[in-house]
């Protein structure tokens, strides 16, 4: 009784932190729910309840097909991609030179601004004209004519990974260079004394030692990816055509743009629980990959 007593006491201050995380997430979830199974438009209160037509109808849409492959293949390029040059960058700015601390700023300042100004940026930059600034560039040093970086399907969307890797990697990799600097530099002096190579220190040491912060760093390009809406929609705004629309697009499109909420909110459930079940996967798999490697 004593124990349960003495437990019960600390279990009394998250009540408010639970109160709140119910109000705010847990009653959103379970009221987008129930709407989906109606034809709520978002602004009469007289709504019918039709089942799961609205499932049913996500399928038929084109904008929703289209955002759930694009967003997929964005969270996946864009996790792979920053993961392999995050891990390099962070192994060289965990060198001593001269220039280091002015280098980790320069790789981490993308992450400071929004990604709706960098992209608006990045527009100018991919602009699809002879005077844009890649094309202007590509023209005078390689003799190319003008791409429609922003206008064809495969460019539009190449472009839109590529901004977003140049955005996260220097953040990703600040989070790497930070468990490097955490491993006892004991490791490498034994195994430089063993006769291991540069190659072999960092395969058979550095990588299995940063499986922790590859976890972490996977986990959050995974869910950023796939709620992923400011970059696309300011590169692109979607297009061209629904080639790069994102399901967090289609969302607020069919929602609040064409008065669907009933649909819009059976798309957000939809959209839960392929995040749930992503993000549970990968984050099981990395963790007994984590456990496997130390």
């Amino acid at each position: 009784m004593g124990k349960f007593m003495r437990q019960l006491q600390y279990q009394v201050f998250l009540i408010p932190i639970l109160i709140i995380y119910t109000l705010f997430t847990i009653y959103p979830l379970i009221r987008s729910f129930m709407l989906s199974l109606t034809n709520f438009n978002g602004y009469s209160t007289n709504y019918d309840f039709i089942g799961l037509k609205n499932y049913v109808r996500l399928f038929a849409d084109n904008a929703i097909v289209s955002g759930i492959s694009f967003t997929i293949l964005f969270a996946v390029a864009t996790t792979v991609l920053v993961t392999l040059l995050a891990i390099p960058l962070a192994l060289v700015l965990d060198q001593n030179f001269f220039s280091k601390n002015v280098l980790r700023a320069v790789f981490f300042f993308p992450s400071i601004p929004s990604g709706l100004l960098l992209a608006f940026i990045w527009g100018f930059i991919f602009a699809p004209i002879p005077s844009g600034i890649l094309n202007t560039f590509l023209r005078e040093l390689f003799g190319m004519s003008a791409q429609p970086w922003l206008s064809d399907p495969v460019l539009a969307k190449i472009s839109t990974i590529v901004v977003a890797v140049w955005a996260t990697t220097g953040w990703h990799a600040v989070i790497y260079l930070a468990f490097l600097q955490s491993i006892s530099k004991d490791f490498f002096e034994a195994a430089a004394i063993d006769g291991a190579n540069k190659w072999q220190q960092i395969r058979y040491i550095t990588i299995p030692l940063l499986a922790p912060a590859m976890t972490v760093s996977v986990l959050l390009l995974i869910t950023n990816g796939l709620k992923v809406y400011e970059i696309p929609f300011a590169l692109t705004n979607g297009g061209p055509g629904f080639e790069t629309h994102t399901i967090t697009q289609v969302i607020v499109l069919r929602g609040i743009s064409e008065a669907q909420f009933g649909l819009a909110s059976a798309i957000s459930v939809i959209f839960f629980l392929i995040v749930l079940v992503i993000g549970f996967v990968q984050f099981n798999l990395m963790q007994k990959r984590e456990e496997r490697m130390q």
